[in-house]
């Protein structure tokens, strides 16, 4: 097992849309590369997130480079949808260097790879949202969500 951290606007729609994904073995809502050490207050520079624990023998990164890239606007800096602000710009962090290195390869890949504002950095700071944002869009799913419905079931297996 692996794990990477994924942001993409606000993390509800984020963490509903990744834990189908092939290979992805557990999720997270949370917060990475702030400055506070606690969840109380501001978001202190923090990106929503979420946590992807997955098996790289059924899915690489390049793949979950792919997956996000169908879910958030690479272009929009510090936007999705209609969330707006720092908190919700879009990102790949990584404990581990060669799984950056893989999600720069990915973003280079691209013909559009100039206008692309997606971050990929070290986790610098990590910590786990409330228990009413884990799962939110399983327990409320009228919940406001940037990411079309039929894009969630996309990869769902039955």
């Amino acid at each position: 097992m692996e794990t990477i951290y994924l942001a993409g606007g606000c993390l509800w729609g984020v963490q509903a849309f990744v834990k189908t994904l092939p290979g992805v073995l557990n999720t997270e809502a949370g917060r990475v590369n702030g400055q506070s050490h606690t969840l109380d207050g501001q978001y202190d520079g923090y990106a929503e997130c979420v946590k992807v624990d997955f098996d790289p023998e059924d899915v690489s990164i390049t793949e979950l480079m792919h997956f996000l890239f169908e879910i958030i606007d690479p272009y929009s800096l510090n936007q999705q949808g209609e969330d707006i602000g720092l908190k919700y710009r879009t990102g790949v962090y990584s404990y581990h260097s060669a799984h950056l290195e893989e999600a720069k390869a990915y973003i280079n890949s691209r013909n559009d790879v100039e206008s692309i504002v997606v971050e990929v950095l070290p986790v610098t700071n990590y910590l786990r949202s409330a228990d009413e944002h884990q799962d939110r869009l399983d327990k409320y799913p009228n919940d406001y969500c940037h990411i079309p419905n039929v894009l969630m079931n996309k990869y769902k297996s039955e």
